[in-house]
């Protein structure tokens, strides 16, 4: 197994990857290469010495000296378990992969991944908005920028694998990961996932793809309940997402979710992980387990009886390394399949894989280096001296680049859903208005608060909270901050009225008073994100309704009361109903936690430096309770006689509101009849009729008035930004493929059936503005993974 020149062949970059793995698996004993299937959870050392394993609740011990022999596969969030200047950070993760390099007989080293959903969640690492934002962008092209920077600051200090996107569509807004998701519709959530793959993949970072699949349609809401959903709403609103991000993003890695459908864990689907991901779709990375989601086949699911059962049924599935440390794919796993209960085969098939993708990452090769990108032309791994060869706070990884990034993103997510013509304020930006509101009452649990911008999975919320004597690492302005850089000659008056989830309202009086004195009203509302119970959103945080948390809707009723202009700002994690505030308020601006910049993108939408640009990624709810309920809703499930309870949202998906007023006029169709394997053709025009700059976003929606089966009222099937000055028009054409029209039937088949159709082009999926109704003709025609995905939009100016 050696070359001329006396290297393995398996180190030799020159050969194919599967080449170099087959040539590795064939020397490794079974313990070896069951050793690259498992992670050890482990925390850099903010000296710059090697990693110390993490000790979980959930987890045994790990002696590393007794592993490292047989190898390692992964290293579970080095950077991302402590606080720990990056500089050190990656002086101690380089010296403990030469120290797992060394180990081991083969020279492996590990991989080594961390979280990345809004953001590398490290300790002084930019703190971007969180995905759901991404969604309120409908900018793909931003995401993806976005996901290079995040990428880049990875790789820098030596990351191979992000676990971000989430590609769940939401289902009922009540579960507390909302915030992790990008929206309620498939087709946005797949354009934008997509594009976030996309450029992390471009940075050198493997992407993964989570949670596949179902796992945020649990029942009522609730983190890990099981799934209650048919086959054709798995396939027509959970899965294409995932499909899409395989076929078009170039995704090297997919996480299996925590919860069972039907009665199957997917960490136990076969059909799922291997038959549809791998057979049907041809993906050929990696599929990781959710953290623990083995072990919980025996202790959550009861599919196994020991955790060697679990682990072959993992295995046999089609799960290929267990996260985030060992506990089933190690000694279980090393007996079962010494016993034969388990057949080696399938450990091959997952340590090929595994040695797949360490040969693409270059860590097979004969010149791999333990030394990441930011401590190149140092000399670190050389000495005693713990920090010789770096510097502390050499490694940025906040950087102006970076935060500027985060401000774009922050500010095209803002979705203005109410105005009254208050807004904007600042006088520079409002003709109409003479001066800036001479006082300002800025009242609510989160005009002073600096993490209130923050998911759960940005490090300070998710990590730092538990270092309270470690500074944040970052600059997190207050909104107070914010809006008094904005209004420099207002007076602002700050109160907090209440808390975020609390129920004393003592302090509704001070509110009320100080809102009566004040020129206008800016109300600051929403969540407090956090893990497990500790917040109002996030992972494990669920919600009874979708009622403000705690007193929060009495307050702002306190201050509607006043009679005082209120313009509503929302800092969360989920959408909210705002009772009388939808129609009484002046203004509603809602932010879903943007990230480190957000408070002062919220500032610069309510002066009128920014336009609004954010649309709606979730319906905003009329009633706390009319849940659960989205927008892709068959006719049953909108308002109807037969029912005492009416989901009407307050705002639909896709709503939000500019600061100019836009006109589409002329629709013309150029193909009103396809086959069904054709396309239509259409084209119109879009105006700014308004004083000032804007964004309109042209939403195409499909509605099919008879089907085989149900359908939603309507889908979006396309989108498009135009980004338009005043008076300034655009011809927007659209070609819309058949292949768009295609549902599952009720063989479970995806089929475009003949027909009529509509096709609204709309402001959102409440404000259809453009109706063409086409038809498709000839016989029923069967589609697979491999049909057309998109419509294709152009435009030219106008004359």
């Amino acid at each position: 197994m050696k070359t001329d020149s006396s290297a393995p062949l398996w180190s030799d970059p020159s050969l194919d990857a599967g080449s170099r793995a087959d040539a590795l698996i064939a020397e490794m004993t079974l313990q070896e290469k069951i050793a690259q299937l498992y992670g050890v959870w482990v925390g850099a050392s903010d000296e710059g010495g090697e990693v110390a394993p993490h000790q979980h609740d959930m987890e045994e011990a790990v002696d590393l000296d007794e592993l490292l022999p047989y190898g390692l596969g992964q290293l579970t969030r080095p950077f991302g378990t402590a606080p720990v200047d990056p500089a050190a950070g990656a002086l101690s993760l380089a010296r403990t992969q030469r120290r797992i390099a060394r180990a081991n007989r083969f020279g492996i080293p590990a991989l080594a991944h961390e979280e990345c959903l809004a953001g590398f969640a490290t300790w002084g690492a930019t703190a971007y908005p969180v995905p759901l934002s991404w969604g309120a962008t409908f900018n793909p092209g931003l995401i993806r920028e976005m996901a290079v920077a995040i990428g880049r600051d990875m790789r820098s200090v030596g990351i191979h694998q992000g676990l971000a996107p989430v590609l769940d569509v939401v289902r009922d807004a009540r579960w507390g990961r909302v915030e992790e998701t990008i929206g309620e519709d498939p087709y946005l959530v797949g354009t934008v996932a997509t594009a976030y793959v996309q450029g992390l993949e471009s940075a050198g970072i493997v992407a993964t793809l989570k949670h596949f699949a179902g796992y945020s349609a649990s029942r009522a809401g609730r983190n890990l309940a099981p799934v209650g959903m048919g086959a054709r709403e798995r396939a027509d609103v959970i899965l294409p997402p995932f499909e899409m991000a395989v076929r078009e993003g170039g995704v090297r890695s997919v996480m299996h979710a925590y919860t069972d459908t039907d009665g199957i864990p997917s960490a136990a689907d076969e059909r799922l992980l291997t038959g549809l991901l791998r057979d049907t779709w041809g993906f050929t990375g990696t599929v990781v387990a959710d953290y623990f989601g083995i072990a919980f086949l025996k202790t959550l699911h009861g599919v196994a009886g020991t955790f060697g059962e679990a682990a072959g049924a993992a295995l046999a599935a089609g799960v290929d390394v267990e996260l985030p440390t060992v506990k089933t794919f190690g000694e279980p796993l090393l007996e079962a399949v010494a016993e034969g209960r388990v057949p080696e085969t399938l450990v091959d098939r997952a340590v090929r894989r595994v040695l797949v993708q360490k040969a693409e990452l270059g860590l097979l090769d004969r010149d791999w280096s333990a030394v990441p990108p930011a401590l190149a032309g140092a000399d670190p791994m050389n000495g005693a001296d713990p920090d010789a060869g770096t510097e502390r706070g050499s490694v940025r990884l906040d950087s102006d680049d970076n935060r500027a990034l985060a401000r774009r993103v922050a500010e095209q997510a803002v979705v203005l859903l109410r105005n009254d013509g208050t807004l904007p304020l600042s006088p520079a930006h409002a003709p109409e208005r003479s001066a800036p509101p001479a006082r300002i009452a800025l009242i609510g649990p989160n005009a002073e608060a600096p993490t209130a911008v923050l998911g759960c999975y940005a490090f300070p919320v998710h990590v730092g909270v538990q270092y309270p004597e470690v500074p944040v690492g970052i600059e997190l302005p207050t909104l107070h901050e914010a809006l008094a850089a904005e209004f420099p000659d207002s007076e602002i008056v700050v109160a907090p009225g209440a808390n975020v989830d609390g129920t004393d309202t003592t302090g509704f009086a001070v509110a009320a008073e100080l809102a009566r004195g004040a020129d206008i009203v800016i109300a600051a509302l929403g969540d407090r994100a956090g893990l497990f119970g500790r917040g109002t959103s996030g992972e494990g945080c669920d919600a009874e309704s979708l009622a403000l948390p705690g007193v929060q809707q009495q307050l702002l009723d306190t201050l509607l009361d006043t009679g005082a202009p209120v313009v509503v700002t929302l800092v969360a994690g989920r959408p909210y109903a705002l009772g009388r505030a939808a129609t009484e308020s002046a203004a509603v601006v809602q932010s879903f936690f943007p990230g480190e910049e957000g408070t002062r993108a919220i500032a610069s939408v309510i002066g009128g430096r920014t336009a609004p640009a954010g649309r709606l990624p979730v319906s905003v709810p009329r009633h706390p309770g009319a849940q659960p309920s989205t927008y892709l809703a068959a006719r049953l499930g909108h308002s109807s006689e037969v029912s005492n309870i009416d989901p009407t949202p307050a705002f639909g998906f896709g709503h939000g509101l500019t600061y100019t007023t836009f006109a589409w006029t002329d629709l013309t169709v150029e193909r009103d009849e396809a086959a069904t394997d054709g396309a239509f053709g259409m084209a119109f025009t879009v105006r700014n009729t308004g004083m000032r700059e804007g964004t309109e976003l042209v939403q195409l929606y499909l509605h099919d008035p008879v089907a085989s089966v149900v359908q939603p009222v309507q889908r979006l099937i396309g989108y498009v930004r135009l980004e338009l000055t005043p008076g300034q028009s655009v011809r927007v054409h659209a070609t819309v493929p058949a292949d768009l029209a295609a549902f599952s039937g009720r063989d479970g088949l995806r089929i475009v059936e003949p027909g009529e159709l509509e096709l609204r082009f709309g402001a959102s999926s409440t404000e259809p503005r453009l109706t063409s109704r086409v038809t498709l003709t000839g016989p029923v025609r069967e589609v697979d993974h491999l049909r057309l995905l998109h419509a294709e939009f152009s435009t030219e100016p106008t004359a």
